[in-house]
């Protein structure tokens, strides 16, 4: 008898995980930069030490397929933030650069687009955004901040607007010298011979050009090419600086224990609203180079500087963690980690340390719709709530949170717009075992490259392919020549037909499908197509956030903390009092 009556009550108890979902939960979302999927413990590694992080995998739902919507930074935390493929914004190029590259561009996140944190102020959180933004700031003027995160529905922001370069951190190389001299040097050549041949036309009478007409060439010149210099001479005064909500606090960027102060700003945070809900998103600019790591943890790892940023990042987790457990929150708090896309295999430092992380078995990385740049790890936690301890490999997308807490929030999915995501609490409790998404459109800046196709019937995971990326060298998993990869004519290889193949099967994408060896071949591709007609039909035109005109240096939108002359330098930033490190 007594053990019936322990059975009950252990049914009762697994029901109520299945059943109960409280509204209104704190929502704490953790996103790594450029991290590969088999960097962590959970997902298979037995290197790097990322115990905080292996705990949410213990305590809560491992996503084994979550799939970021973009391979690249600022598309993938556009759909992140808004649940819609980039495409739908305005976020995905149609030029070769997918994504800002300088704090004074006009481009960003249309203030048309609604966040779920615009969302979940609405229902009263407290909500903030603490490091990498990467999705604009200014429109016309430097102080408009029409793209700000403050302008997105986050009462705090605590980071950067842009992203962490490697030319932001003295002594680790440029990203930009090799692109600026391969696209400078044929201009400077044709406009210095043009130049040079019409002085000579000249000279010699064959035809009638005013000095002066070559002396204002000369000048217009001199000055675009002084101020390029001057620009990339200063670049990391420029673009490389921390902010507290619209002000400067450190120009340029110092990386003398950054995570410890981003951590700090979060357990504070977090501190301030114990007792109200609130949405925070700690985004970490580990691991994306310039690769830093504090004294505590450089040299600790076994797979050098970039081993050590990740344990480092463990830590943070850890600490988030331990505060809400401090304020009795882990039962009313949903946490979510994941990558923004999967690791940039081509970054090697100059010295030829490898600075880019590990995608496990799958092929390519970030910048390529390769399982291996789109394929991130996934995990939420919610004690009590969500199912501990569980395994899934139904394809999810990054663009599911949006859904998902705004639904937990009892905030109203916006009916005016398509929304991409969907909600993952019936797959996360055990409702429902089938992912709500049969198909995922893969673009390559605005390019559909790939679409996925779970039927509702089969195991099968179909992806075709409409072009790859021509990795340099050929034999290699990536495109080291260009340290990335690109969309357009003269970087890929068209695939007609497409390549077809069953991920269940082969996740490492090694042998493509034939009519042959898959009878259905023609029949998936025109399931796919048919797919493809209505997405394509979806979508409505937008203003491209990525032109050219958008992506340019636009010295009237800079923001200086300083003088110009004085370099733009200041460090406001003086609470330099840290957390005690457990690194142990």
């Amino acid at each position: 008898m007594g053990l019936l009556l322990f059975l009950m009550m252990c049914q009762c108890a697994i029901n109520s995980v299945k059943t109960n979902t409280p509204s209104n939960p704190n929502v704490i979302l953790l996103m790594a930069d450029d991290l590969g999927i088999g960097d962590l413990g959970c997902y298979g590694n037995q290197t790097l030490r990322t115990p905080n992080i292996d705990r949410l995998a213990e305590e809560g739902v491992t996503l084994t397929q979550h799939i970021a919507a973009s391979p690249l930074c600022t598309p993938s935390r556009a759909a992140f933030l808004t649940g819609r493929y980039p495409i739908r914004s305005g976020m995905a190029a149609f030029s070769r650069v997918g994504v800002f590259l300088f704090s004074a561009s006009s481009g960003g996140l249309p203030s048309e687009e609604i966040t779920f944190s615009r969302l979940l102020k609405q229902r009263g959180y407290a909500t903030a955004l603490i490091g990498k933004w990467h999705l604009g700031m200014s429109c016309e003027s430097s102080n408009d901040f029409c793209h700000h995160p403050l302008s997105h529905g986050f009462d705090y922001f605590y980071g950067l607007t842009v992203t962490n370069f490697r030319d932001c951190k003295p002594g680790q190389g440029s990203v930009f010298l090799k692109g600026v001299q391969k696209s400078l040097v044929i201009p400077v050549q044709i406009v210095g011979i043009t130049l040079v041949s019409l002085a000579i036309v000249k000279y010699i009478g064959f035809l009638k050009v005013p000095f002066q007409a070559l002396g204002y060439c000369l000048v217009i010149t001199a000055m675009l090419l002084a101020v390029l210099i001057f620009f990339f001479y200063h670049f990391r005064h420029l673009n490389c600086f921390l902010m507290r909500g619209h002000q400067i606090i450190q120009q340029p960027l110092s990386y003398e224990n950054l995570t410890q102060r981003l951590t700090k700003e979060a357990v504070q945070f977090i501190g301030r609203n114990n007792d109200a809900p609130f949405l925070l998103v700690l985004s970490y600019l580990h691991v994306h180079t310039a690769l830093y790591a504090s004294e505590n943890f450089r040299g600790k790892s076994k797979h050098g500087l970039y081993g050590d940023a990740v344990e480092e990042m463990d830590w943070s987790v850890g600490q988030v963690l331990d505060v809400l457990e401090k304020y009795n929150l882990s039962n009313k708090t949903l946490v979510y980690f994941t990558s923004d896309q999967g690791a940039h295999v081509e970054e090697i430092s100059s010295s030829g340390e490898v600075h880019g992380g590990y995608n496990g078995i799958y092929k390519g990385g970030k910048a390529m719709n390769w399982e291996g740049g789109i394929r991130v790890p996934g995990l939420l936690r919610w004690p009590g709530v969500i199912q501990a301890g569980v395994y899934t490999d139904e394809p999810t997308s990054n663009m599911d949170i949006f859904p998902t807490i705004v639904k937990l929030a009892e905030a109203e999915l916006p009916s005016d717009r398509i929304i991409d995501g969907r909600d993952l609490m019936p797959l996360l409790q055990g409702k429902i075992t089938r992912s709500e998404h049969e198909f995922l459109f893969h673009y390559c800046n605005a390019y559909l490259n790939a679409v996925r196709w779970h039927p509702g019937n089969s195991e099968s995971v179909w992806k075709v392919f409409f072009f790859t990326p021509n990795f340099s060298p050929e034999d290699s998993n990536g495109c080291y020549d260009s340290h990335v990869c690109f969309c357009h004519e003269g970087f890929i290889t068209q695939h007609d037909p497409p390549l077809l193949f069953d991920l269940s099967k082969d996740p490492e994408e090694k042998v493509p499908l034939t009519p042959e060896t898959e009878s259905r071949f023609y029949d998936i591709l025109g399931v796919v197509q048919l797919a493809i007609d209505n997405h394509t039909r979806s979508l409505q035109p937008v203003p491209d956030q990525l032109s050219w005109d958008n992506l340019i240096w636009k010295p009237w939108l800079q923001l200086c903390c300083s003088s110009p002359f004085r370099s733009c330098s200041c460090d406001y930033d003086s609470d330099r009092s840290l957390l005690e490190l457990h690194s142990g």
